[in-house]
């Protein structure tokens, strides 16, 4: 058989994937980690034990979580894929030992080790690649939502993809769903990961299947910037961040209500790819001083605990597993010793769905706007197609599926149809 010339990459918020399409017309996916068919999008920069002007050791996936939860000397770069559209993704940042990286260069580090992974599976250059790209990469910004495609076309060239082409990512789902359709559907496809929250309404059927153009087939795509990483966001501020100091009261003065914390520096703990920006000296130094802020001293002391110990990241996923505990039914224990000896709280279903309903609204209005865009009513639509790992999250599919009331549900593979249905799309695209 014919090696494949070229690759599809799912380069998600919080996992990726690449795929090889096969010469009978399927997408085979790449072992990437351990047998599996994804890896988490992080990257671990290891400067411990750095010679000279040695180049730090990259570590990827869940080698470069676990790196970190050693307590490596280095830098962890998670959700790498919220930085495009930004500021950030042209500026560098330090990762220790006076060593510092370019964000889109980060980027480009992840990417080529996907390539790498992908080329060892193949036994063949692929010098050509279909990149998966949500619908928004920035809500109600063009010109931005423009960049941040040109941002990661850039870094995919940089590590020697000579042709690179893009394919929204909910399209791909549908690419994927429609191996297995008997008959012509309507279907809406619900594209939930870590990142934002994409729908595509396609039309799909086995008599389209080989189409190389689908444009007439795609009635509407919308999405928005909501999506896994939100939700750990808002947890962490409802559950752990207040321990810290969230929403906290200031001393209380005569004849005024006391003022509440400055909040900034709790919301960059909650979102992943701002966390490391809150350890540089000069931010520690404006955080220690702002002691006089804080009518509970103890508050002020667990904040600078956090920042002073680099525990951010480690929080933040306490408040991602709590959201898929909840996910799965049941409640959530947070024991916070690392912070404080004894320190602990905990969520139910009923907290975390309140703290998470504004975010759930908006995804479903998404949903709904995404009908209204193809002038199609709900009674239209067949199937409802779940993707994403967020799709997880009973509350939200159930959210999702009152737009369409009566459409079949059918959940696909949370983390990887993507990524097949690029395949599928590079192979139709390239030959």
């Amino acid at each position: 058989m014919t090696a494949p010339s070229c690759c599809a990459i799912d380069f998600g918020t919080s996992n990726s994937a690449i795929a090889l399409p096969q010469a009978d017309g399927s997408a085979r996916l790449v072992p990437v980690e351990d047998g599996r068919p994804t890896m988490p999008t992080t990257v671990f920069y290891d400067v411990e034990d750095l010679a000279g002007h040695e180049a730090p050791r990259r570590l990827y996936g869940r080698a470069a979580l676990a790196a970190y939860v050693e307590g490596r000397e280095g830098r962890l770069m998670r959700s790498m894929k919220s930085i495009l559209g930004s500021g950030l993704a042209e500026q560098s940042t330090e990762v220790g030992e006076g060593r510092a990286v370019r964000y889109l260069d980060v980027i480009g580090d992840y990417l080529r080790h996907l390539r790498g992974l992908g080329e060892a599976a193949a036994q063949a250059p692929l010098p050509r690649v279909v990149l998966g790209r949500p619908v928004r990469f920035v809500d109600e910004d063009e010109a931005r939502d423009a960049q941040a495609q040109a941002s990661l076309e850039a870094a995919a060239r940089a590590v020697g993809f000579a042709e690179v082409q893009f394919q929204f990512e909910p399209i791909a789902a549908a690419l994927d769903h429609e191996q297995s359709v008997t008959q012509e559907e309507l279907v809406l496809v619900a594209d939930i990961g870590g990142g934002t929250s994409d729908f595509s309404l396609v039309r799909v059927g086995p008599e389209r299947r080989a189409r190389l153009d689908r444009r007439d087939d795609i009635l509407a795509n919308h999405g928005v910037h909501v999506a896994g990483t939100d939700f750990d966001r808002r947890l962490d501020l409802a559950a752990i961040l207040p321990l810290c100091g969230y929403r906290a009261a200031g001393p209380a003065r005569p004849g005024e209500r006391p003022r509440e914390v400055p909040s900034t520096v709790y919301f960059d703990l909650a979102t992943w790819h701002l966390i490391n920006g809150v350890y540089a000296t000069n931010r520690v130094l404006e955080l220690q001083r702002m002691r006089s802020f804080y009518a509970d001293a103890r508050l002020h002391a667990r904040l600078m605990q956090v920042v002073q110990q680099r525990l951010g990241h480690a929080l933040l996923a306490r408040a991602e597993a709590a959201k898929i505990a909840v996910a799965e039914g049941g409640a959530a224990a947070l024991p916070l010793d690392l912070i404080e000896p004894g320190l602990a709280t905990a969520l139910d279903a009923t907290e975390a769905l309140q703290a998470l309903d504004a975010d759930l609204q908006r995804i479903a209005d998404a949903a709904r706007e995404t009908l209204a865009l193809a002038g199609v009513t709900a009674q239209d639509v067949r199937t409802l197609y779940f993707t994403g790992g967020s799709t997880g999250l009973a509350a939200l599919t159930a959210r999702i599926a009152e737009v369409v009331p009566g459409a079949r549900a059918v959940h696909g593979d949370r983390e990887s149809s993507v990524a097949r249905g690029l395949g599928l799309h590079a192979r139709r695209l390239f030959g």
